[in-house]
């Protein structure tokens, strides 16, 4: 089994799985000018990991459930990757989590994933993805300003489904 599986009920198993450790390089500084969102690097001496924690949030309760989901990615039978899309109020998909086993990551499992979750957002009409991240997670804000988000408040970005930017 290979590629992306969405989370049914009692297949739990490899939730958090792909929560590793991440390097820490630097932080973004967002601006605010002209009425728009941008931002700047700020590059450390010397970088460093970081670690979430693991979530129990119930996430059991998200399986088969018409407003959010689960999805893992699967390498030679091994699940590497997991993202969790959810409607917001707003009417934007607001992904809740996204994980990528550090061995696996900068082969494209991370875009796939928010490729899945974009399918996911436009059958339910949602108007675009919203995500939050930490000023000092540099290379996961890099990596949403390459597919696509913007910033539109500090630290939190999104991106416009069916109108994509």
């Amino acid at each position: 089994m290979d590629g992306i599986v969405k989370m049914r009920e009692g297949s739990t198993t490899c939730l958090g799985q792909a929560n590793e450790p991440f390097t820490i390089v630097g932080r973004v500084v967002p601006h605010f000018e002209d009425g728009v969102w941008s931002w700047t690097e700020e590059l450390f001496a010397e970088p460093y990991e970081k670690a979430y924690p693991r979530d129990d949030l119930g996430w059991d309760r998200y399986a088969d459930k018409p407003n959010k989901a689960i999805y893992f990615y699967f390498v030679k039978g091994v699940c590497v990757g997991q993202i969790v899309p959810r409607a917001n109020w707003n009417h934007y998909c607001f992904i809740e989590d996204i994980a990528v086993v550090r061995d696996y990551r900068g082969q494209g499992i991370a875009r796939k994933l928010l490729g899945q979750a974009r399918m996911w957002a436009l059958e339910r009409s949602l108007l675009g993805f919203m995500l939050e991240t930490q000023d000092v997670n540099l290379l996961a804000c890099r990596f949403y300003q390459r597919y696509g988000l913007k910033n539109s408040q500090p630290l939190g970005l999104c991106l416009r489904t069916g109108r994509y930017c």
